[in-house]
């Protein structure tokens, strides 16, 4: 095995166990009154990764156009809980919708795993380029935050703790998936006009969830704490901006 590709498969496996760390934060809290208190945290979280992360990377490799890809992710996301699978349903669990599923526990791991490809990307590219440790830095940053919000809005469906654990499993390995990927096709794809594009995509899902789903549930569900909510929302959105002001764009 080269040195490259064990750099890479060992920041990767950093990579994957600080997203299981971030989903046993909320899996291992026996207290379900903070269940709401996590989702606001995601609320914030995903409103934060949305505008300072991949909103501002997406217009500065795709220009005004890559925005026209922010509805259509946002439309997506719509057609998909509201058409295709059952939506989050905010009647009591025996409610004929619960049967069938939820679809935004699945909405928010797609939309989070796609973000998490382009970071295996780029960390790809880092490591080849030989500044593989500031990568993997602004990355693990990234993804015990995001990986706190997706077990929490998982944890919220009422998935079993294997199974939160396996989608954060999944999420994490998106990582080796995307620098595989550019080793793979360097030569033959361009993923610097990708990238743009799939993000400002991944971006109208994160503002579809946060919008239509989390803070709708946060609001309703969480109105004997508005205040912790409130609190907890701020810390998302401050938690990801810190993270773009400090770490810049180095994991892009």
């Amino acid at each position: 095995m080269s040195p490259v590709v064990a750099e890479v498969f060992l920041y990767s496996f950093i990579v994957v166990l600080s997203a299981l760390a971030g989903a046993g934060v909320v899996i291992f809290n026996d207290r379900s009154t903070r269940l709401v208190t996590f989702l606001a945290f995601a609320a914030g979280v995903m409103f934060g990764a949305a505008f300072f992360h991949m909103l501002p990377e997406a217009y500065e490799g795709g220009g005004w156009w890559a925005f026209a890809l922010v509805p259509m992710g946002f439309l997506f996301v719509l057609v998909l809980e509201r058409y295709l699978v059952a939506h989050t349903c905010e009647e009591p669990p025996d409610c004929a919708e619960h049967v069938h599923g939820h679809a935004l526990g699945l909405s928010a791991f797609l939309g989070l795993s796609t973000h998490t490809l382009f970071d295996g990307i780029a960390l790809g590219s880092s490591v080849k380029e030989g500044v593989g440790a500031m990568a993997l830095l602004a990355i693990t940053a990234h993804k015990v935050p995001s990986s706190l919000s997706l077990a929490s809005i998982l944890q919220a469906e009422g998935k079993k703790r294997g199974t939160i654990l396996a989608y954060t499993a999944l999420y994490g390995l998106m990582v080796p998936v995307g620098a595989v990927l550019y080793f793979g096709f360097d030569a033959v794809l361009s993923f610097e006009s990708l990238a743009p594009k799939a993000l400002a995509f991944s971006a109208g899902t994160f503002l579809y969830i946060a919008v239509s789903d989390l803070l709708p549930h946060v609001n309703k569900h969480g109105r004997d704490k508005p205040g912790r909510n409130l609190v907890a929302l701020a810390a998302g959105l401050l938690v990801m901006f810190v993270l773009a002001r400090v770490l810049g764009h180095t994991e892009h």
